[in-house]
């Protein structure tokens, strides 16, 4: 389950956005942003590597 972290989550319009973007590659994908901690979990068979091209798009910096 790959983890991200990510500076520049502030808010829920970021948990939103993230989570959007996550299940646009995986619909079926369980996804956690936690706020404070300025983390991304993403429970998925596919490669960790497209969660973090999607969250990029999506403006963020997933480290």
């Amino acid at each position: 389950m790959p983890t991200f972290k990510v500076n520049d989550i502030s808010c829920n319009h970021c948990v939103q956005a993230i989570t959007q973007a996550a299940l646009a590659i995986d619909p079926h994908a369980s996804v956690a942003v936690d706020i404070a901690n300025k983390t991304v979990q993403i429970n998925s068979d596919i490669d960790a590597s497209r969660f973090r091209d999607a969250i990029s798009e999506a403006g963020y910096t997933p480290e």
